[in-house]
């Protein structure tokens, strides 16, 4: 039961990260690498201001303001210096690595005695597993409905808009240029806070932490598109979450079965290779049983 409620809560805090990584790669119809610097720049912002004696809380919102500005500025190269947005990303990523580690003045910064805001819900009785859960389900809930208000309004819907048909959407007299950096701020602010979170639960800050995020943020996406739908913007943000808590589920049950933790980033890059080739198979085996039938 215990790895069960440990493996939803994890499902929870990252869920964010795939929220993130959904609006630039659903929404905006871009591949954001920002995500692997943005990540780890949330946890470094969070834990230094853990350090330096601020509330969790207000740790976590700074980190958000961080990760927006990584946004800007890849939103900036990409839009207004018309750099492809794939090696935007990239070049915001490669930066953060030094901003990083400038904001720690080391490679880990430890939280060990410093409150956070798990150690502040555990005051109300329970024990690790359920306080994790309890907070990552309050947060995401917060951030799920707060996305679904936002890309309801005029504003939001130009950003998606954006990503469905930008000509279409600048016939309208919209600046796509101002959409597309306001949904890069927005996803990693949201990436940004989720490794704040995750540095929170964690103990400590590493610079390395955003290696593969990515690809877990697209293999949450996948995951969650294929097993509960897209109907709508609703049933989207909430298959991306559980999307996120089906991908900590199955990464629990292969480390279970003996698989070495050295070869859970090739694991999940196949996954989601296979999750994103699943409409080709399908059409082929379709076509195949068919020719089978004539």
């Amino acid at each position: 039961m215990d790895l069960v409620i440990s493996t939803i809560a994890q499902g929870l805090l990252w869920a964010l990260l795939a929220i993130g990584v959904y609006l630039t790669f659903r929404v905006l119809d871009i591949a954001d690498l920002t995500v692997e610097g943005s990540f780890p720049l949330g946890a470094a912002v969070a834990a230094t201001m853990l350090v330096a004696g601020y509330h969790p809380i207000v740790a976590i919102l700074g980190a958000c303001v961080a990760g927006m500005i990584s946004g800007v500025v890849t939103g900036f190269l990409c839009t207004k210096l018309r750099i492809p947005a794939l090696l935007a990303g990239i070049l915001t990523m490669i930066a953060l690595y030094s901003v990083n580690l400038r904001i720690m003045g080391k490679a880990n910064l430890p939280l060990l005695q410093q409150d956070t805001i798990f150690t502040i819900a555990n005051s109300f009785g329970l024990d690790k597993g359920l306080t994790v859960l309890v907070v990552g389900a309050i947060v995401v809930v917060l951030v799920a409905v707060l996305n679904y208000w936002f890309f309801g309004t005029e504003l939001g819907t130009a950003v998606r808009a954006t990503g469905c048909n930008p000509h279409m959407i600048r016939a309208n007299g919209i600046d796509t240029d101002v959409m597309v950096v306001l949904g890069l701020l927005l996803s990693n602010g949201l990436v940004a806070m989720s490794g704040a979170l995750v540095a929170q639960n964690n103990g400590f800050a590493d610079v390395g932490m955003g290696v593969g995020t990515i690809v877990i943020g697209l293999a949450s996406v996948i995951i969650g598109e294929v097993l509960f739908g897209t109907r709508s913007f609703k049933n989207c943000l909430i298959s991306v979450i559980l999307g996120s808590i089906v991908y900590r589920a199955v990464i629990a049950i292969v480390l279970q079965m003996g698989m070495p933790p050295n070869d859970l980033k090739l694991f999940t890059a196949i996954l989601v290779a296979l999750a994103l080739s699943l409409p080709l198979l399908e059409a082929r085996w379709n076509k195949f049983k068919k020719g089978v039938t004539r």
